[in-house]
């Protein structure tokens, strides 16, 4: 039995910072642990222009607690009417890593998205011409689909056209959530499609959110899904398979919000992601290939090295607290909180001066 692991400094791929005090909050869970992170944009107001996008970062990077070395990857709230030219500019000054697709209406702040695909072609042009990738939220709006059917549906519907009709377009699908999605995933050799998972969905299935009465930090969207999706997700997770790697979608939100009649989804996994994920992998029998899913598959997808810090997991029991407190006496319910976790994250460990 492996009771310690050192990989190189893992990044998330799909990250939700917030802004202000939440942000300010939140941020170390992730910045002591990951070199970099994908981070959404879906504000209010969302995060639509380079400078939008610039002045976000600099409050992100103010944020960082003095001795972590970390870095937020920028990413555009596409529009119906995006101008391509925005696009362009903000990858061409390094401040856009990828644009990312909410269709209108699936999720936490989604309302600005996309109503109609054929709106947005100029857009995908322009990032196909140039090598931007494109983040999608995969499910489907149509209110006439079953909730646990939306991922699936967007597949046939929305994306193996997008795929088609923008061949050379960089696509990832975030926060896979059914086998569907792995295995379309698997089939395609392209290179330029990939997909998060989120530590949630290799954990937990459905029954998660009802046991013993409606448990609203279960609640995310995508939904969690019946158990054989569930054991698709770990097996092209643990694989070893490139095109697969860790996203967290980590979506923080107050005790009080998550509590109400109508509970916001997100689910806020930063301070027990890497934890979570071991514990998956272990399970598995699969810690050796943890470092690839982590560390090293989403920077190759991304064209970007790896991180040359290392950070260690120890197998030793964890009580996660029930509570992040907020300024002004709110707080945050963190995944898994009030239960004990197998595993430990030390801190990254410099790489050693060449």
């Amino acid at each position: 039995m492996t009771d310690l692991i050192t990989i190189r400094r893992p990044d998330d791929w799909h990250l939700h910072l917030r802004d202000g005090d939440v942000l300010a909050t939140v941020l170390p869970y992730t910045s002591g642990s990951f070199g970099r992170a994908m981070v959404m944009p879906n504000l209010q107001p969302p995060v639509t222009t380079v400078e939008a996008a610039r002045a976000y970062r600099a409050r992100i990077l103010a944020a960082v607690p003095a001795g972590d070395r970390f870095m937020p990857l920028m990413t555009a709230y596409l529009c119906d009417h995006t101008p391509p030219d925005e696009l362009r500019r903000g990858h061409e000054e390094g401040v856009f890593s990828a644009v990312k697709l909410y269709p209108s209406g699936a999720t936490t702040h989604s309302e600005f998205g996309v109503t109609d695909m054929a709106k947005v072609a100029r857009a995908l042009e322009c990032m196909q011409a140039i090598g931007m990738p494109l983040l999608l939220h995969g499910e489907s709006t149509d209110p006439a689909v079953d909730v646990f059917d939306r991922e699936a549906v967007f597949l046939e519907r929305t994306l193996q056209p997008l795929l088609r009709d923008f061949p050379a377009l960089k696509v990832v699908l975030e926060h896979i959530t059914t086998e569907e999605a792995a295995q379309l995933v698997r089939s395609d050799h392209s290179g330029r499609l990939g997909a998060t998972i989120t530590p949630q969905h290799l954990l937990f299935n459905r029954n998660a959110i009802f046991t013993q009465g409606i448990r609203p930090h279960f609640y995310c969207l995508p939904i969690l899904k019946r158990e054989r999706h569930r054991l698709a997700l770990i097996q092209v997770a643990t694989s070893g398979d490139a095109r697969f790697f860790l996203g967290t979608d980590s979506a923080p939100h107050a005790r009080a919000f998550k509590e109400s009649a109508c509970g916001c989804a997100g689910i806020f996994n930063a301070p027990t992601a890497l934890a979570a994920y071991a514990t998956v992998f272990d399970q598995a029998g699969a810690l050796d290939r943890l470092e690839a899913f982590a560390s090293l598959n989403g920077p190759r997808f991304y064209g970007l090295s790896p991180n040359e810090d290392t950070l260690t997991l120890l197998r030793a029991p964890q009580a996660v607290p029930d509570n992040v407190a907020l300024p002004g006496g709110a707080a945050i319910h963190p995944f898994l909180g009030g239960s004990t976790v197998p595993w430990q994250v030390r801190p990254a460990q410099a790489a050693a001066p060449h």
